[in-house]
């Protein structure tokens, strides 16, 4: 059987996921396997047509294709995003159709469901057969329960390959909108006072809506409103997963380009952020994704807290809900707020002019009053993944994160407060007399609201 590996680690042949797929090949020798580094190669797979022909050749020529890609922060590196997004730019899709097809993501669990679900849904507009996804943590290759797994997962795939097993699709197609916003001018002004206000876009193109949209929400505004094009930064590269960064926040790309002297002295600083993007596949663009990337070298910290967040889209946002919980859960994690997404996907130019002005207006209401929504499982969980694995397994290499989770606390295990222990620790003692446990058994609705009861009536 003949299988086309697309690598989506920038480490190459160093990738832990692609341990996987050699554990896969030492156990079924027979297989024929056409390895392409595509995230580690992608500059010269831009600009090289060879380099990319020879990659959709052997996919065309293939009996599937695996996708084999490291999860970062919510997704896919920002490499590989680019190699998908070349799939279409360069029309090669007519070689993927019909591909039977998996997916293999390794990470810390740290939303690995949204990472494959946008693989999924990649396969799924590809025409692909897709068959299904394993997605480890990355270091359960060295447990022999583990391995068990994936072998089973492999047979499983060439069993439907070999039998020509049906498949149908999980996600449907992307409409686009036909439709020119045309911005009008705003009736008042909302004052910024001394609230510094930075728009971020990936790049800015004459008459898009997305341009329109800009500059209508910054029109908004009596004060300066600062607007960065990523498109115009020296950004030399994607994230490296070399993890450098690691000890002491020092990133590989130090001193060669201009990433983070912009991030530290423009995104951190601001008290309002707005990013602005277009939809592109199933995301933003590869250059979107690249911001995030490089956001690393700040490593697990969060680097917004307290800042209020918007968003300026440009597509179907609704039409793909698994971004949505990317943008809202990248803003409970840095401890930000996000404040409102605006798109063009529904209404006349006067709607959206109508909800720029309503978003401009609350980002600086919030900002003005420090506020910040509760956060979701989104935020509890994925901070909960990270605090664990700083604490142990991850706190080498990861010093600097072990040093901020000490000095914020965000140790905050065992989760004991003493008077609730005790008080747990009497009553499970106390209902182990059933007479006791019945009357008990009676009362917990009411008790369990009490306390909110007494706050009520008194505060």
């Amino acid at each position: 059987m003949k299988i086309t590996i697309l690598n989506g680690s920038p480490k190459g042949d160093l990738s832990a996921t692609l341990q996987y797929i050699n554990y896969i090949h030492k156990k079924f020798p027979g297989l024929e396997l056409s390895v392409h580094h595509v995230s580690q190669k992608i500059k010269s797979i831009e600009k090289k047509d060879q380099s990319f022909e020879k990659i959709v050749s052997d996919v065309r020529d293939s009996d599937a294709v695996w996708w084999s890609v490291p999860i970062y922060v919510c997704l896919i590196p920002s490499q590989y995003k680019r190699f998908i997004e070349l799939i279409w730019e360069k029309g090669a899709e007519e070689a993927f159709r019909d591909k039977y097809t998996a997916v293999i993501t390794t990470s810390i669990h740290f939303y690995d469901n949204t990472g494959n679900n946008y693989m999924h849904s990649i396969c799924d507009d590809l025409n692909m057969k897709y068959v299904d996804f394993f997605s480890p943590d990355m270091y359960d290759l060295l447990v022999e329960e583990h391995r068990a797994k994936l072998l089973q997962f492999a047979e499983n795939f060439f069993d439907a390959v070999k039998n020509k097993v049906p498949v149908s699709k999980s996600f449907s197609p992307v409409i686009q909108r036909e439709f020119d916003y045309t911005p009008g001018k705003p009736d008042t002004k909302v004052d910024l006072g001394d609230r510094k206000l930075l728009v971020i876009a990936d790049s800015i193109t004459p008459d898009a809506n997305l341009t329109m949209m800009i500059q209508r929400f910054m029109e908004s505004y009596a004060g300066e409103v600062e607007l960065a094009e990523l498109s115009r930064i020296n950004i030399i590269g994607g994230c490296l997963g070399c993890i450098e960064c690691g000890f002491d926040n020092r990133c590989a790309y130090t001193g060669k380009d201009d990433f983070i002297d912009f991030y530290n002295a423009k995104v951190k600083t601001a008290d309002i952020l707005v990013y602005a993007g277009t939809i592109k596949d199933r995301y933003l663009s590869a250059t979107w994704k690249l911001f995030f990337d490089r956001r690393f070298f700040n490593t697990h910290m969060p680097t917004q807290a307290g800042k209020q967040v918007a968003c300026l889209i440009s597509g179907p946002l609704s039409q793909i809900p698994n971004l949505r919980e990317i943008i809202s859960a990248l803003t409970e994690l840095d401890q930000a707020n996000l404040c409102g997404i605006v798109t063009d996907e529904f209404g006349e130019s006067k709607d959206i002019d109508a909800l720029l002005q309503s978003l401009a207006g609350n980002l600086v209401r919030d900002a003005d009053k420090e506020y910040i929504k509760p956060v979701t499982f989104r935020g509890v969980g994925g901070r909960k993944i990270f605090r664990d694995d700083i604490w142990g397994r991850l706190r080498f290499p990861f010093i600097a994160d072990h040093e901020y989770y000490e000095k914020h606390g965000l140790y905050d295990f065992p989760n004991i407060n003493p008077d609730e222990f005790k008080f747990g620790f009497d009553m499970i003692e106390a209902v182990k007399d059933p007479e006791t446990r019945e009357a008990v058994r009676k009362m917990i609705k009411t008790q369990m609201v009490a306390p909110h009861k007494k706050i009520v009536e008194t505060k």
